[in-house]
């Protein structure tokens, strides 16, 4: 399936920058977009609501006239998500050209984001969740493999996207792990359209993450990265140390509240607790995104003959 075409426009790399709690902002949406690359942000990210208002306008602003890659919005369905309508507004009102949902179905979503010419891709960790979401009209999946961050899942990519591939033609977005020109083409010979890359991009000077936090993955080998559902409430891959430093021992069954959208205060109290993918084993240096994402491009384009 080719990648849809409003989102072609600008588009020099296929793959998007994940949306990240906390990490990503207006700037380096902004920068990844710069260097044709798909730059995406959570809308909870903003608050209150009206924050995403004018992260938009900055966004549109910046990328005015500029040969760049388009950019998204990550809206969670949760009935929890006691914003979601007025986010969506907002989002409509920007014309957003890709938005990615998480955490239930919402037909009406996608029909008012289809609407305005948009399109909708679905974060899933499971076929079951996946093909819910192809049933309730997404134009893409992402489904997120062994190995990445944030609620990923268990599932090796060779067998999700195989099994996705053989039910469904629309956009697949291969997410886990991923972080090198390499693992790009390897996507697509698996079937994927794009990649989706989170723990890379947090590793750059325009991620808004502490420096600590980029210390962090710098420091980390894959076997840092700990698979649990302590922390939020279903399976999340957090920085191992990061969970020693918050007092939690993972190992023991601690349990502590699960993080909810209705909770503001209690979001900013387990900030601290970072969340990475096995691919921070792999990184080395936290570059601007300009010099990552001609690296990237390099990678990609040598892999041909690998």
């Amino acid at each position: 399936m080719p990648i849809p075409a409003i989102l072609q426009e600008g588009l020099q790399l296929p793959v998007i920058a994940a949306p990240m709690f906390l990490v990503s902002g207006t700037r380096l949406v902004i920068e990844t977009c710069k260097q044709g690359i798909i730059g995406t942000l959570p809308a909870l990210n903003a608050r209150p609501s009206s924050q995403l208002d004018e992260w938009l306008d900055e966004i549109e602003g910046a990328l005015a006239g500029r040969q760049a890659a388009r950019f998204g919005v990550m809206l969670p369905i949760h009935k929890s998500n006691q914003r979601l309508e007025q986010d969506l507004d907002i989002v409509i009102r920007h014309k957003v050209p890709l938005v990615i949902t998480a955490a239930g179905h919402r037909p009406d979503v996608i029909a008012a984001v289809h609407a305005y010419g948009g399109v909708v891709f679905h974060d899933a960790i499971h076929m079951k969740h996946a093909m819910k979401a192809v049933e309730a009209g997404v134009d893409g999946i992402i489904p997120i493999c062994a190995g990445g961050g944030g609620n990923a899942g268990t599932l090796n990519p060779f067998t999700f996207v195989s099994q996705l591939r053989e039910q469904f033609d629309g956009t697949i977005v291969l997410g886990g792990a991923m972080g090198h020109g390499r693992h790009i083409r390897a996507a697509k010979v698996l079937g994927a359209d794009m990649a989706y890359m989170g723990t890379r991009f947090i590793a750059t000077e325009e991620a808004n993450a502490k420096p600590r936090f980029k210390q962090m993955i710098l420091d980390a080998a894959s076997t840092d990265v700990i698979y649990t559902n302590k922390v939020t409430g279903i399976g999340a891959s957090f920085l191992r140390e990061s969970l020693l430093k918050a007092g939690l021992d993972w190992r023991e069954g601690a349990l502590i509240p699960p993080v909810t959208v209705e909770n503001e205060e209690e979001m900013i109290a387990w900030r601290d607790i970072w969340s990475a993918g096995q691919g921070a084993g792999l990184i080395r240096d936290v570059p601007a995104v300009a010099e990552l994402a001609q690296r990237l491009k390099a990678e990609f384009a040598a892999s041909v003959d690998v």
